[in-house]
C-alpha cells in the first residue's frame, strides 16, 4: 500500500519537477556532437571531398577551422557531413525562403459574364476588362448566359467567345475551349505572360512614366534660367 500511495500527491506534499531538456528541432540537420555515427563522408567548406573519416576526426577539423560539422545527407552510407558556418547557412536559407515567398504569386481567376446578343458598346467594355485582367497576369473565365429561346441557339455564344478569343490573342490563349454548362457556355482564357512578369512590366512602365513626368519639369526650369539672367543683365 505504501507503494500505491507514492503514486499520488497528498495535500500539502511538494512535488519534485524534473526539468526537461530543450528538444532538437527535427526539421534541422544534426550538427556537431548531435551526430551519433562512428564515421562520416566528409565534405570540406569549399565543396572538396575529404573522404570517409571518423566522426571524432571530423569534429576536430571543424573545431580547428572554427566551423560546424553539419550532417547534410543522413540516409547515405555512411552519412555525408560538411564543414560550414551553420549560423550563416541558416540565415542565407531563411533569406532565400523569404524571397521565394515574396515572389510567390497566387493564381487568380477573374470572371466576365456576357449575353449572346450583347451590343457593341457593352462588348467593348467587357473586352476591356478581359484585356486588363490578362495584362495583369490573371486567368479569365468568360460565361455566356442564355435565356429563354436563346438556349436553342448555342452557336451564338460559341461565335461570341471565338471572337473574344481572337480579339485578345496577343494577351491570352484559350485554356479551356467553350463548352455548354446548363444554361451557360463557359470558356477560360490564360495569360501569355506569368503574373510575376506582368507585375515587373507594370513596375517598369510606372517607373518610366515617373521619369518622363520629371523630365519636362527639369527642362522648364532650365529654360526659365536664361530669362532670369537676361532680366538681370538689363
Amino acid at each position: 500500500m505504501r507503494g500505491a500511495r507514492s503514486l499520488f500527491s497528498c495535500p500539502g506534499q511538494h512535488e519534485t519537477v524534473v526539468p526537461r531538456h530543450k528538444e532538437h528541432d527535427i526539421s534541422e540537420p544534426r550538427i556537431n556532437d548531435r551526430i551519433r555515427v562512428p564515421e562520416v563522408r566528409l565534405v570540406g567548406p569549399n565543396g572538396e571531398q575529404v573522404g570517409i573519416v571518423r566522426v571524432e576526426d571530423a569534429l576536430r577539423l571543424a573545431a580547428e577551422a572554427d566551423l560546424d560539422l553539419v550532417e547534410v545527407a543522413p540516409m547515405a552510407k555512411p552519412p555525408v557531413a560538411k564543414l560550414m558556418d551553420f549560423g550563416k547557412y541558416k540565415y542565407e536559407a531563411a533569406m532565400k525562403a523569404r524571397e521565394a515567398r515574396k515572389n510567390q504569386v497566387n493564381t487568380v481567376i477573374k470572371e466576365i459574364k456576357l449575353r449572346p446578343k450583347i451590343d457593341p458598346h457593352d462588348y467593348a467594355t467587357k473586352k476591356g476588362h478581359v484585356v486588363r485582367f490578362l495584362g495583369g497576369g490573371d486567368k479569365v473565365k468568360v460565361t455566356i448566359m442564355f435565356r429563354g429561346r436563346e438556349q436553342s441557339r448555342p452557336e451564338l455564344g460559341y461565335r461570341l467567345l471565338q471572337k473574344l478569343a481572337e480579339d485578345v490573342v496577343e494577351l491570352g490563349t484559350v485554356e479551356s475551349a467553350p463548352k455548354q454548362d446548363g444554361r451557360n457556355m463557359i470558356m477560360v482564357l490564360a495569360p501569355t505572360k506569368k503574373k510575376s512578369e506582368a507585375r515587373a512590366e507594370q513596375r517598369r512602365k510606372k517607373d518610366s512614366a515617373a521619369a518622363s513626368a520629371e523630365a519636362p519639369a527639369d527642362a522648364s526650369t532650365e529654360a526659365a534660367a536664361p530669362a532670369e539672367e537676361t532680366v538681370a543683365a538689363e
